[in-house]
C-alpha cells in the first residue's frame, strides 16, 4: 500500500513538474520576444540631407562591379540619375547584411565635394574632416550629430544588387 502511495505522488510530482516546464518555458518566450521588440532600435539619423532619388542595379559580373564579389572590398558609383547626390559607397561587409550602401555627401551637407573612403572603417567627409563609420553611418567625430545617410540594399541573386531609398 506504501508503494502505491509513493508511486501515486511520484506520478502527481512528476505531472507539476511537466506543467511548471511548460509554464516558465512559455514565460521565457514572452520575455525574449518583449526584450527583442524593445532592443530593436530606430536610427535617427538627424538627417539634413535633401532628398535625393535612389534605384540602380548593379551586375556584379560587370568588371566595374566585381570587387563587391570580395568581402571587405568597396566600389563608388558616381553620382549620376537615381544615385543620390554626391553617388554611393557601396561596401561588401563579409558579415550579415552583406553588403552596405551610403550616400556620398557629407553628413552636415557642408562640403561640395563626395566623403572619401578607402577601405578602412571610416567614410571620411574632406572639408571639415568629420568622420563616419562605414558598418552603421554613425558620426565618430565628436559633437557631430548627424549620421551618414545609408541606403537599402537587395541581393536579387548571387551577381546582382537593387540600391534604393525607399
Amino acid at each position: 500500500m506504501r508503494f502505491n502511495t509513493n508511486v501515486q505522488n511520484i506520478c502527481k510530482l512528476h505531472s507539476f513538474i511537466i506543467k511548471l516546464h511548460t509554464i516558465t518555458m512559455r514565460t521565457l518566450f514572452l520575455l525574449l520576444l518583449i526584450a527583442t521588440l524593445f532592443s530593436c532600435e530606430k536610427n535617427e539619423t538627424n538627417d539634413i540631407l535633401p532628398y535625393a532619388p535612389v534605384d540602380i542595379t548593379l551586375n556584379l559580373n560587370l568588371p566595374l562591379y566585381q570587387k563587391l564579389k570580395t568581402p571587405t572590398e568597396w566600389v563608388y558609383v558616381e553620382k549620376g540619375a537615381n544615385r543620390g547626390l554626391q553617388g554611393i559607397i557601396i561596401q561588401s561587409t563579409g558579415l550579415t547584411p552583406p553588403f552596405k550602401a551610403f550616400e556620398a555627401a557629407c553628413p552636415n551637407n557642408d562640403c561640395a565635394s563626395p566623403m572619401v573612403f578607402d577601405g578602412s572603417l571610416k567614410m571620411k567627409c574632406p572639408c571639415d574632416k568629420s568622420e563616419y563609420s562605414i558598418l552603421d553611418g554613425s558620426p565618430q567625430t565628436s559633437g557631430n550629430p548627424h549620421f551618414a545617410r545609408e541606403y537599402r540594399v537587395n541581393q536579387i541573386n548571387p551577381s546582382t544588387l537593387i540600391i534604393t531609398n525607399n
